[in-house]
């Protein structure tokens, strides 16, 4: 290949096909990794905005039990914030169905019930977020391998011959740095990704969180004013 052919195409139709194999890998990955990162970017959307509606609801006085009920009815699409809600509401009713009339049992009931049920929703807000954060810090190491497998192929091919000038060298290392490029072309916007998103999962972790608190708060002011009923408002 002459310097007139050293266009990135040509460069990786003439590697060695352990550098294309490495090229077609971190192709792949990348794909992989855009469609995770759009899948992510839009299930954070739409998480946000659930949490947000319900919360306009929790607190627009609605009671307890109407909230509940709406929430058992909307099961399938709602948001992670209100199955937090059901959960603990589920619970409580549950104990309540037991005769349990005992304020701290039926509080630490469904507390427990909440925190499960979020740790259920984190999992499901952070799928993929592991895979985002392996293309981060792998990729490069895989241009890398890719990159020096490459040069060690063009300098073998070089022992044989009396004079080596730089026009016989540059097309063999230029095609091993397409794989550093490649790799770099993955690894990068994965990076940026995986930092925004880990933001955002934090931030609507802190606000579920904060929610728990806040209806465990309620529960307990309802319990101390009507310790013999279920609770009706907020």
């Amino acid at each position: 290949m002459n310097a007139q052919d050293m266009s990135i195409l040509n460069l990786v139709l003439h590697a060695s096909w352990v550098v294309q194999l490495v090229m077609l890998l971190l192709l792949c990955v990348s794909v992989a990794s855009w469609a995770a990162i759009f899948r992510k970017l839009f299930g954070l959307k739409r998480v946000r905005s659930l949490n947000d509606e319900f919360e306009r609801e929790f607190w627009s006085g609605t009671s307890l039990n109407d909230l509940y009920a709406s929430a058992v009815q909307n099961a399938k699409n709602a948001g992670p914030m209100e199955r937090i809600f059901a959960s603990g509401m589920r619970e409580y009713q549950k104990l309540r169905e037991r005769r349990i009339s005992d304020p701290g049992t039926l509080l630490d009931g469904a507390r427990r019930a909440m925190r499960a049920s979020f740790q259920r929703e984190m999992d499901v807000v952070e799928s993929n977020l592991s895979f985002l954060g392996s293309v981060a810090s792998v990729s490069p190491y895989v241009g890398l391998f890719g990159t020096v497998w490459g040069i060690m192929h063009a300098f073998t091919g070089f022992a044989g011959m009396e004079q080596v000038t730089l026009a016989n060298v540059a097309p063999g290392i230029a095609e091993a740095l397409v794989a550093t490029a490649i790799g770099l072309f993955a690894a990068i916007p994965a990076v940026v990704a995986y930092n925004r998103f880990a933001r955002d999962i934090d931030r609507v972790a802190i606000h579920q969180e904060t929610f728990i608190e806040e209806f465990s708060n309620i529960l307990q002011r309802n319990l101390g004013a009507h310790p013999a009923h279920s609770p009706s408002g907020h």
